[in-house]
């Protein structure tokens, strides 16, 4: 009764375009920090495309280094101005990595290690050409699929939802609809979970929108979060709506695939 509850961990992955992602992913975690909770956004991607290198915060350790024993883990987290750690999972290619299993396993480890530092882990996630993720634990915790209010972004979404009922079995997914009205985004959702049902049999969840916002933008080139640096704006408080959906609280809550939050319902 006395542990400490474990960490919730959310991989998303995007039907959108990388700056999009990034946006949200920052807003988020920024958004998150200032309502109080301890997060870490960690770049899971492999290429040069992923939040990190977005945020000029690349230079630190890896996760990968710390799996091949060249670097200690507390080298990997790097504190950002908008309040939340940042951290990379490589710089590379993983493929090679993974399939050794020893050099696998450490790097599980060091996820679970880092992951237990946090109250929230946001994960900037991909799956590889197998359908699955570098570290087993991303696909037990809570799964997110970002997607715009295009046809392109919405078939892509789709895609990713069925790679990933291939791959991981029948369970919900989380789905969150970035730069449309809370009018579109409720179609969106409403025709993404029609066809998953029908066709894969599976429950998706609406885990909230957030609208097209210049200011999103504009805090972006500031370094700041929206929240921040334009507290009135719609983003702002679409964000900060989002907080409240994704940060712990004590009354007991259920995360995507129905478990207790509190305790026992996330993590690694």
């Amino acid at each position: 009764m006395l542990a400490a509850p474990r960490p919730r961990v959310f991989t998303f992955l995007s039907a959108t375009a990388d700056e999009e992602k990034s946006a949200m992913l920052v807003n988020l975690s920024a958004s998150l920090a200032r309502a109080g909770s301890n997060v870490l956004l960690l770049d899971a991607s492999s290429a040069w495309r992923g939040v990190a290198s977005r945020q000029d915060a690349s230079n630190a350790a890896t996760l990968l280094e710390v799996a091949r024993q060249e670097r200690a883990l507390n080298e990997v987290v790097q504190m950002m101005p908008q309040g939340f750690g940042i951290a990379a999972m490589t710089r590379g290619p993983l493929r090679a990595a993974v399939q050794d299993v020893n050099q696998a396993r450490r790097l599980a480890n060091a996820f679970g290690v880092l992951s237990s530092q946090s109250d929230i882990m946001v994960v900037d996630g991909e799956l590889d050409a197998q359908d699955a993720f570098p570290i087993p634990a991303m696909a037990s915790g809570d799964i997110v699929v970002q997607v715009a209010n295009s046809a392109e972004s919405i078939k892509a979404a789709y895609a990713i939802i069925k790679r990933l009922n291939a791959q991981l079995g029948r369970r919900p997914f989380g789905v969150l609809v970035t730069g449309a009205s809370d009018q579109e985004a409720q179609l969106v959702y409403a025709n993404m979970a029609r066809a998953a049902s029908r066709y894969l049999a599976i429950e998706l969840q609406s885990m909230g929108s957030v609208p097209a916002d210049e200011h999103l933008k504009r805090a972006t080139r500031l370094g700041r979060s929206v929240v921040d640096a334009f507290p009135l704006a719609l983003a702002s408080v679409a964000f900060r709506r989002l907080a409240g959906r994704f940060m712990p609280s004590e009354a007991p809550q259920r995360g995507l695939r129905g478990m207790p939050l509190a305790g026992a319902g996330f993590g690694v």
